[in-house]
Parts: C-alpha cells; sequence; structure tokens
C-alpha cells in the first residue's frame, strides 16, 4: 500500500531564487552537503518521492513542520488509490472507482506537485534527477517509492491476462478481471498463488480465495470447485496465533494448500499454470485452471536499483526504529520501498509516519532521535463477505493486538472496519497527516481494563 511512482516536471513551479534558511550550517556536523543558492523551482527543504500512502501522508506532516512552499512532491500518476478496497473489488463486493481519486485531490494544499518520474538519486549532492534531465535539490529527503509488480517475470504475462478466467487484485488492470473469472466459474480447479519474493499486504493472496469460496456456497458452485492455494511459503501465514487460526478454517472449508510452490508460466489459451517445487530444483508440476489468481512477483523499484541509497538488493537501506538512512542523516525512507523488516501494509505506513514525523523533527534540531517504531502493522484477514481476523504483530512476529478480545477469531465487527472504516480513516485522517496507528487507542483500551 505505498506509493505508485516518483516523478517531476518543472511546469507551473514558481522562478525566482531565495537562500537557504539559516541553521542549514550548521547541519554541517551529520555530513550534510549544502549549496549557498538555489532557484525556488530546484530546490526544497523537503523533497517526497512518491505519491502514494506514505508520501502523501508525510508531505502533510511536513507541511505542517516547514510550510507548503517548502515541499515538494515527486510523482507521475494522476490517479491516487486505496489498493486494500482492491481484495473486496475482486470479490465484487466494492466498486473499483471507490478506491480511486484524482492524485491533485490527495495532495496537500500548497505543496509542490511535481508530474514526474525519478531517474537517479545523488544523496552526495543533495539532489535527484528526474526526466529530462531535470534536476531537483534538497535539504531533507522522503523516499516513499512503494513496491514493483513484475507479471512480467512469470512466462506468459501480462499477455495471459487477455483471456478469461485469469485475474489478479494487486493490479488497477486486472482486479475487475478477478471478479469476471469468479462469476464465470462452472468447474474445476480454482487456484490462487503466492511469489517467491516480497509482496506488499502478504494476507491478499489468500483473502480472495476465501471470498471466492464463499461466493461460490452462496451460489450453489462449490461441490464442483477444488479450491487450491500454491504458496511458495513453506507456512500459511508468518504469525503463529493467526496460521493456526486459517488453517483451521482452511480445513473446514476443503481447501488444497502446496507449500513451496512457486508459480513460473501461465498458459492462458490452455488454461494451465506451471509451478516449480522449491524443495525440488528443476522439477516443475502444471496445473490445469478453471480459474486463477495471480500474485506477481515483486521488487524495489528500478530507480532504486543500484542506487547509493539502497543495499546490494535495491532496498531504501533505513533503519528498523528510526527510518533514518544508514548512511545519509537528511535522508528517509517510508514503506514498501525500504528495508524495514515488517509486512508491507497501508497499517505499517501509518505506525511509521508517526515515528519518522517525530525523527525528522529531531534531525532538525541537530539531536539524535529516540522514537522508535517496533514493527507495527496490521492485516484484516478477510475470510469471508462478512468476516475477518484482524492480525496485528510486531516484527517479531507477536500479536500486537489494539482490542481486548481475541483478534484470531472471525468477527463481523472487523469485516465492517475493514470494508467501511478504514477507508473513512484513510482518506480523512492517514493522508492528511493525522493518524499515526493505533498506538494511543490500544494504550487506552487496555488501560481502561486495569
Amino acid at each position: 500500500m505505498s506509493a505508485i511512482g516518483v516523478a517531476a516536471s518543472c511546469s507551473g513551479l514558481r522562478p525566482g531564487v531565495w537562500l537557504l534558511k539559516p541553521g542549514v550550517h550548521k547541519m554541517r556536523s551529520l555530513g550534510f552537503h549544502t549549496a549557498a543558492r538555489c532557484a525556488a523551482k530546484d530546490y526544497y527543504e523537503v523533497l517526497v518521492l512518491g505519491g502514494g500512502t506514505g508520501g502523501i501522508t508525510m508531505s502533510a506532516r511536513m507541511k505542517r513542520k516547514v510550510g507548503a512552499g517548502n515541499v515538494a512532491v515527486v510523482e507521475p500518476s494522476k490517479t491516487h488509490y486505496y489498493q486494500p478496497l482492491w481484495t473486496l473489488v475482486g470479490a465484487g463486493a466494492k466498486q473499483l472507482a471507490a478506491s480511486a481519486r484524482p492524485t491533485e485531490s490527495v495532495m496537500p494544499q500548497g505543496v509542490e506537485w511535481i508530474k514526474s518520474r525519478v531517474t537517479g538519486l545523488d544523496p552526495d549532492k543533495n539532489c535527484v534527477w528526474l526526466e529530462n534531465d531535470k534536476k531537483i535539490s534538497y535539504k531533507y529527503l522522503i523516499i516513499a517509492l512503494g513496491i514493483g509488480l513484475h507479471y512480467e517475470k512469470i512466462k506468459g504475462l501480462p499477455e495471459g491476462f487477455h483471456h478469461p478466467k485469469i485475474g489478479s487484485n494487486y493490479s488497477v488492470h486486472t482486479v475487475e478481471k478477478t471478479w469476471r473469472a469468479l462469476q464465470d466459474f462452472k468447474e474445476g480447479n480454482a487456484i490462487f498463488t503466492f511469489p517467491n519474493t516480497p509482496v506488499k499486504c502478504a494476507g491478499a493472496p489468500q483473502k480472495i480465495m476465501y471470498l471466492s469460496e464463499a461466493y461460490w456456497r452462496k451460489t450453489g458452485k462449490r461441490s464442483k470447485a477444488n479450491i487450491v492455494f500454491n504458496t511458495s511459503l513453506g507456512v500459511i501465514f508468518g504469525v503463529k496465533k493467526y496460521a493456526d487460526a486459517l488453517l483451521e478454517i482452511i480445513k473446514e472449508r476443503n481447501i488444497a494448500v502446496n507449500y513451496r510452490r512457486n508459480l513460473i508460466e501461465v498458459r492462458a489459451d490452455k488454461q494451465e499454470a506451471v509451478f516449480e517445487n522449491l524443495d525440488k530444483p528443476g522439477v516443475t508440476e502444471v496445473h490445469q485452471y478453471e480459474m486463477l489468481h495471480v500474485t506477481p512477483p515483486m521488487g524495489p523499484p528500478e530507480v532504486l536499483i543500484n542506487s547509493p541509497v539502497s543495499n546490494e538488493v535495491g532496498w531504501v537501506d533505513v533503519d528498523a526504529e528510526t527510518l533514518q538512512h544508514k548512511k545519509y542523516p537528511n535522508v528517509f525512507g517510508i514503506g514498501d520501498c525500504t528495508t524495514l523488516p515488517t509486512s508491507k501494509t497501508a497499517a505499517a505506513i501509518a505506525a511509521q509516519s508517526g515515528v519518522l514525523d517525530k525523527t525528522i523533527s529531531m534531525v532538525m534540531k541537530n539531536q539524535l532521535p529516540t522514537k522508535k517504531y517496533d514493527g507495527y502493522t496490521s492485516c484484516p484477514l478477510v475470510t469471508g463477505y462478512n468476516k475477518v481476523i484482524l492480525a496485528e504483530f510486531d516484527y517479531n512476529a507477536q500479536p500486537l493486538e489494539t482490542f481486548p478480545i481475541d483478534q484470531s477469531k472471525e468477527r463481523v465487527t472487523m469485516y465492517h472496519m475493514k470494508a467501511d472504516i478504514m477507508p473513512l480513516l484513510y482518506w480523512n485522517a492517514l493522508l492528511k497527516g493525522y493518524w499515526g496507528g493505533p498506538a494511543p487507542f490500544r494504550k487506552l483500551m487496555h488501560l481502561g481494563l486495569k
């Protein structure tokens, strides 16, 4: 649930020249490289790369900290999507239009929206490069570029999506095809996949499976469906408490799970999916399908691969507790593009945003950050059209729950929170920089029990 991309064009930027604010010079002790004068259209006190969840949230927070005119967001996309809703869109429970708003409408008022794409980062010179060789300099940089989808790494995709019977809830272009495939199902194998890479919202590949099973029960097709979850992982979910609950549901609903299976090819014209057995190199299996839901391989955005700000595989290398870059103290990361060892969800970004806000405040005062991120994330595991298991956990894969109830139980209330309350919270609180996760509410809830 993070930034879709990054970018910038200088059209609409105000001409003129201004000096760096007093105080920038004292930051030299932290190893900053500063310039004396920059044109306004070429320099911002805070530059945010990415206009997804993390980027818009942090730009709203930075606007209050340094003023709207001193903040810019680089983002090429004209539309901003609330992607957690796509689980329900793919199951016919929500409309795709409900997940979309113009980027202009979510951009904090007065913050500069640079409509282009980042092509390079030069943190040693405090600047980034955009399309058309445009250079933008900054005092502080926040990287929120999200995660890239790589359907093309599966042979036969993305062109296979032109055929029926196949969909994917991870793309705006294919999520509605999931619903059509679900409706068109007659009988046979319904296969749901999980790739051998990091993914955003790791619960989503099986959420659509539970919703499909519920839909076919409702429409009288369940007896004709052989539901199969082929996952590259060795477990159904990374947190044991919730994994145990999911395994019970899987058993009750007669769903087959094949672990350590990775989708490598789709023969859409024949309705065949080819999987490699990760425990037996060179061994492949061909499965016929009547419906196929693909979760694509994912990875860091291309611009971050081999970048000075990234680790050896391309993730922005930040401190796991403060979100400050490990080498460049005026560079920060948030969300899916970072090395943070937690699940990549919008809920994680909410918690990270509150910590990062405090971290940047301390750095701006030339002080060491003290606020620490504990890895909190949340995954509302949708198990039916009115049921959700609300998984909340930390870096250690230990439950970190908000409510004083057993959250491993399926609950109608949690479904309504997922489907109705969280979208409102997203648009009206998180993106406006007012929601830093449920930690304060959690404390109140549990204090009330003492």
